[in-house]
């Protein structure tokens, strides 16, 4: 419903306490592509469930020669600065507040940030998107969606699919992280993303008991000793809490809150001299199952975070330890319902329309570099996939 559309905080890889979820029912227009923003609205939507899925009360079709518009009124946060998220709008965005254009991103499966505190006033701020997707015709990798299913092809699920939320964030704040586990050297590698020279305090937890500690600079790769780690595997998920704070003389200027999981993948001979997939320096079996990620009534997007999580259950409670997620990239949160349910995941990337233009090429390479970093530090995932 409206007051229970995807909830959940959707980054549990860098949680902060002050959030604002802005999902729920938007309004909508559908003009020609060359249109500018429109003076009046057909109807509502529920975001972020695609335009042409049951959920969004809409289910209709965008054509490649149209614009999808979504508007929201939304109240200005507490806060020093004023990030406005997206989980991931397909295929090309533009994104106007109180009628200034924040900025634009390309990509149908990658979050994006655009920092609005500037174009926020006091009181309701008009929040403007402009969604341009063309699906199989366009040059922006479309995986399994056709604007006519057929064969192994699906429905397509243009615009707003994921999650859509305000955070207030200090001046200077942390923007990301990379976790990298060591398991040989019993380390875990951590490079903070925040303003150069910042000082930066990292702590790992297993459970409420800090077990180490390191200091540094944002930008360097910093090593966190994990003494005798508890090591992740499917049998056994183990993943400890990470605590990142930025501080200035002592004083804390910024703080998320983390997870990771000591595990190591790799390629090797077996005593017979045969390659296998390690995990954890021993030979390990992928039992997997193809999973393609679409949903009857939400199209790309899960009914609930339920269901999300129910799928990953259901198909560990078969017997199975692996997953091959299909042709797409998932949620924050499907990734760390198979971090802490256990689950290997073979993860493909988007493939791209089958007129490969230069343009198309160049697109795939950039959205595939993102995706790269996006996923990187989830323990769960072990291969990758052309």
């Amino acid at each position: 419903s409206p007051k229970n559309t995807l909830n959940e905080y959707p980054r549990p890889q860098m949680v902060r306490s002050q959030w604002v979820n802005l999902n729920g029912l938007w309004e909508y227009a559908i003009t020609d592509k060359n249109a500018i923003v429109p003076d009046t609205w057909e109807g509502k939507i529920l975001v972020p469930y695609p335009l042409e899925s049951a959920l969004s009360g809409v289910k209709r079709s965008l054509q490649p020669d149209q614009l999808l518009w979504y508007r929201k009124l939304i109240l200005k946060p507490e806060g020093e600065k004023v990030l406005l998220h997206f989980g991931a709008i397909d295929f090309q965005a533009e994104v106007f507040v109180n009628g200034k254009s924040v900025g634009k991103h390309s990509g149908g499966y990658e979050a994006f940030t655009f920092d609005i505190t500037t174009a926020l006033k006091k009181g309701d701020n008009e929040l403007i998107v402009k969604v341009y997707d063309p699906t199989e015709k366009g040059i922006g990798p479309s995986g399994k969606q056709v604007l006519h299913p057929a064969v192994i092809h699906y429905t397509a699920s243009s615009g707003i699919w994921q999650t859509v939320w305000l955070e207030a964030v200090p001046k200077t704040y942390i923007e990301g992280l990379a976790l990298t586990p060591d398991i040989d050297n019993g380390v875990l590698n951590i490079k903070v993303n925040a303003p150069v020279g910042s000082s930066v305090e990292i702590t790992a937890l297993d459970g409420k008991s800090a077990i180490s500690m390191v200091k540094g600079k944002a930008g360097n790769v910093l090593h966190l000793p994990i003494k005798n780690a508890k090591l992740w595997s499917p049998e056994s998920p183990f993943l400890y809490d990470l605590t990142v704070k930025l501080v200035n003389n002592g004083r804390s200027l910024d703080e998320v809150k983390s997870y990771f999981g000591m595990r190591k993948i790799a390629i090797a001979k077996d005593d017979k001299g045969i390659t296998r997939i390690f995990l954890n320096n021993t030979p390990y079996f992928n039992l997997g199952t193809l999973d393609q990620g679409f949903w009857p009534d939400g199209l790309y997007t899960a009914p609930t975070d339920e269901a999300l999580k129910f799928d990953i259950e259901a198909i560990k409670a078969m017997g199975f330890n692996t997953i091959r997620k299909h042709i797409k990239i998932e949620p924050a949160r499907w990734y760390y319902y198979t971090d802490k349910i256990g689950m290997l995941v073979w993860q493909d990337f988007v493939s791209p329309n089958t007129i490969l233009s230069e343009d198309a090429k160049k697109e795939f390479e950039k959205e595939g570099k993102e995706i790269l970093e996006q996923l990187h530090n989830y323990p769960s995932i072990v291969t990758w996939i052309l």
